[in-house]
């Protein structure tokens, strides 16, 4: 009896000490999967996450006209036969995306076995625009001149600014928030995470003001 008592002692210090050692072995790996995730997560690079296509006709109208002065007071004619009228029907793709190229253990916060990703802020950009020149409408006066490659340009500038002020009017900045949380949850669950104990958020001081997330500048043909 008194071997028996031992060996039972000993089957349960050995049973403790696997556990306790399988306990920290478990920390020791949470704590080794932050580095991982973060190298995942910023294999993301530029993670687009919705988009939107455009559609809009730019219309054009000018007409000649003289100016004069009669009496101190300045006159303006328009010359008959000289108007010029153009609608040209333009495309265009805006996308929102998250940047992860800064992304880092400080976006990431462990509460036991939950954890807390904060993402960068959204931003939205126009990808790609073109004028389908095939059905362009125009009906330019005998004298006048046709519309040049630089008033064309010109036109479509104009368009793709309409545009990028139609950007608040949408869902786009909503649509790549959700999208981004249901691209990033599969790759925490993949390290082990319930999703349950997944919170996926932006920072506390994000603004929803989508104007300032868009940029106005930049066109990334062929994204």
């Amino acid at each position: 009896m008194k071997h028996k008592a031992t060996l039972i002692v000993m089957m349960a210090i050995t049973l403790l000490a696997s556990c306790n050692r399988n306990k920290t072995d478990e920390t020791a790996k949470q704590v080794d999967t932050i580095p991982e995730m973060v190298m995942h997560i910023q294999k993301c690079s530029r993670l687009y996450t919705a988009e939107y296509t455009f559609h809009k006709i730019i219309t054009h109208q000018d007409k000649k006209t003289i100016k004069a002065s009669l009496f101190k007071t300045d006159m303006s004619f328009d010359i008959p036969m000289s108007e010029r009228k153009i609608a040209i029907p333009m495309d265009a793709t805006v996308k929102a995306y998250i940047d992860f190229s800064n992304f880092s253990e400080k976006n990431i916060t462990k509460y036991g076995n939950k954890i807390e990703i904060t993402l960068p802020d959204p931003r939205i950009i126009m990808t790609s625009s073109k004028i389908n020149h095939e059905d362009i409408k125009k009906d330019v006066s005998l004298m006048r001149s046709n519309f040049s490659d630089d008033e064309l340009l010109s036109y479509e500038k104009q368009g793709r600014d309409q545009i990028i002020k139609a950007i608040p009017q949408t869902d786009i900045l909503e649509r790549a928030k959700m999208n981004a949380a249901n691209n990033i949850i599969p790759m925490i669950k993949l390290m082990g995470y319930d999703e349950k104990n997944i919170t996926i958020n932006f920072r506390k001081d994000f603004s929803n003001n989508i104007n300032n997330l868009i940029d106005k500048t930049t066109i990334e043909h062929g994204k």
